[in-house]
């Protein structure tokens, strides 16, 4: 019978758990206003699917992911770190923290509603603070992304892609065609449509 050896613990996350219990979860925690001293990069990375991994492997547990999720903050320099009031660390993000796995769309031009569901269950409703972007991959494919807080994107899925993109349309924009997606309150320019 074979065992599979589980590595140890690492301190920092026992910390951060440690430093999070009994904190009341009532939304996302107001990891803005903490200022904690910085402590380091720990083994931890998103991946660009939206799979957290912790010394090389998944965390199999979501409600941890959910917890790791909310108290994530871009720093300005960049860095995205897991904060808490007592310390913060730095962790690897080969993407977007978050990925969208689901869409609403209702309405029509910049009246239409547009919503997402994130792998962590975060809501995001397209507006004035939470708008969309657009990207060229590396292989030359279009990467949407949706803001979700303080400076988080969450990276859609191929289908979400698909089906966003069926909501486009072309528009004059400063005296030249645009493909975009109208919606929150704005046109979202995706690509020239002039061919440039």
């Amino acid at each position: 019978m074979t065992q599979t050896v589980q590595p140890a613990p690492d301190p920092a996350i026992a910390r951060l758990s440690l430093a999070l219990d009994g904190m009341p979860q009532r939304g996302p925690p107001p990891v803005e206003r903490w200022n904690p001293p910085y402590c380091g990069e720990i083994d931890m990375r998103i991946a660009a699917d939206g799979t957290w991994f912790h010394n090389g492997s998944p965390i199999q547990r979501p409600a941890m992911v959910k917890l790791f999720s909310s108290i994530l903050r871009r720093e300005p320099d960049g860095r995205i770190v897991l904060v808490t009031p007592v310390e913060s660390v730095g962790i690897v993000v080969d993407d977007a923290p978050f990925v969208a796995v689901e869409m609403a769309a209702e309405g029509t031009g910049e009246a239409r509603r547009l919503a997402f569901r994130t792998n962590v269950d975060d809501l995001v409703t397209v507006d004035a603070d939470h708008g969309l972007r657009f990207e060229e991959g590396e292989d030359g494919g279009l990467r949407p992304y949706v803001h979700v807080r303080r400076g988080l994107w969450a990276l859609l899925t191929r289908a979400l892609t698909y089906d966003l993109l069926s909501l486009g349309e072309d528009r004059m924009v400063d005296g030249r065609p645009w493909f975009g997606i109208a919606g929150g309150g704005r046109f979202h320019a995706v690509a020239p449509s002039d061919g440039v």
